[in-house]
């Protein structure tokens, strides 16, 4: 929540900095002017917007991690790490109340540590040390080494002059100090604002696991032989989906019969999730190669299709009878009307095809796969290797991206006419 208020925060001043400067800035007043509002072609991205968006993302990240990749007074409040005191109140049986100190040495894990070393004190409650780890807590038995001990009525009442029973808590200036049902004290050390590593770890950490597996590979395969054999089942299952879903999807929007005879089995499978496929993929095909295509290959057919039929129902009834006052045949009408007019609607299809593609491909290596982003991803999970967790989601997102760039782009080469016709 914290994280999102002030990701909410820096939005907002960016947004009215930026338009402050810009104003301030501008020296070609015409530049200003707009079109009416609501025309969403006029509407395209503002690359600083863009620039900030993705700093604010990696210090946001930097610093609920403690990265040292930025300034330490860009860093959220961290784990308490240091010596932890307080003290406890007990009771014993025919004796008066009697005070100790408890001093906690709070490491960072993975880190050798000692005891502190204290004097016992005076009483017949003595003072105790123990170790725990940041982020996490530790039972502190007092009674252990006090004269009176539980055969004797031993009873902790107080911490820090505060009550505290069997289930209850007092918060100190390092930690929470809680007490089991049995009455041992717990004490938990403050954790401040920064991830454990374990569940986020910094950015320096996710690259140097990148450059490791790279250079090693990762479970007997080298990083760009996962990568690669994603990639390839994902254009494998594309292109055999493309194959049947556009002629599908033409027959479909040209045939009253085709249209009949197969919109319910596309509608049908449309809203289907193709993860929901994945048993009865693998009953059928196995657990090997041709399983995942088959997989991709239902996961892009339907997307095509429906792409495919939408260009044609999208073309203007108007072209088709110009073309047939000038003579033009069905399939001169095919070639050049239906075609050019269908293919910007295809394209769009087509990346979005690609795109529940490689979502699907991660998804089905999660479940069996020797290689593979998805089963890096699965494996290191089982191992809380979350560095290689967060490794392999940024390289899909990274590549989901740019695939989808390169679909823009042969758009723009292959589909000069969109938006002009």
């Amino acid at each position: 929540m914290i994280v999102f208020l002030i990701y909410v925060a820096i939005f907002i001043a960016s947004f009215f900095v930026v338009k402050f400067v810009a104003r301030k800035t501008v020296t070609d007043f015409t530049s200003l002017k707009t079109v009416t509002f609501g025309d969403e072609s006029a509407v395209t991205p503002n690359r600083i917007a863009s620039i900030l968006s993705v700093l604010t993302i990696f210090l946001l990240w930097a610093a609920f991690t403690g990265s040292s990749l930025v300034p330490r007074f860009l860093h959220a409040p961290g784990p308490f790490i240091g010596d932890a005191t307080f003290t406890y109140t007990a009771e014993a049986d025919g004796v008066a109340p009697d005070d100790a100190t408890v001093t906690v040495r709070v490491f960072e894990v993975g880190t050798d540590v000692a005891d502190p070393e204290v004097p016992p004190g005076e009483g017949w409650a003595k003072n105790d040390v123990d170790t725990v780890g940041a982020w996490r807590s530790g039972l502190v038995r007092v009674d252990r080494n006090d004269a009176y001990g539980r055969d004797a009525g031993h009873r902790v009442v107080a911490v820090n002059g505060q009550p505290i029973e069997p289930g209850g808590e007092v918060m100190t200036e390092f930690g929470r100090v809680g007490m089991s049902p049995k009455g041992t004290l717990n004490f938990e050390p403050a954790k401040g604002w920064q991830m454990e590593p374990i569940w986020l770890p910094p950015p320096e950490a996710v690259v140097a696991r990148l450059g490791e597996i790279a250079s090693d590979g990762y479970r007997d395969s080298t990083l760009w032989e996962h990568l690669g054999y994603s990639l390839f089942r994902v254009v494998v299952g594309f292109f055999f989906g493309a194959l049947v879903g556009i002629p599908l999807g033409y027959a479909m929007g040209l045939s009253n019969w085709f249209r009949g005879w197969f919109d319910p089995i596309v509608e049908f499978m449309r809203p289907v999730p193709p993860l929901a496929l994945i048993p009865l993929v693998i009953i059928w095909a196995g657990i090997g190669e041709l399983g995942k295509i088959i997989l991709l290959f239902l996961a892009a057919l339907w997307i095509m299709a429906i792409a495919a039929r939408a260009g044609v129902s999208g073309v203007a009834i108007s072209k088709v009878h110009a073309a047939y006052s000038l003579g033009a045949s069905k399939w001169q009408i095919m070639r050049h009307v239906i075609v050019p007019n269908s293919l910007p609607e295809i394209f769009t299809g087509a990346r979005v095809a690609m795109g529940v593609c490689w979502g699907t491909v991660v998804a089905a290596e999660l479940v069996a796969a020797e290689k593979g982003a998805g089963m890096m991803i699965m494996v290191a999970s089982k191992f809380q290797l979350t560095d290689i967790v967060i490794m392999g989601i940024i390289l899909i997102g990274i590549i989901g991206f740019g695939i989808d760039i390169l679909m823009r782009f042969a758009e723009k080469a292959l589909v000069p006419w969109k938006g002009r016709i």
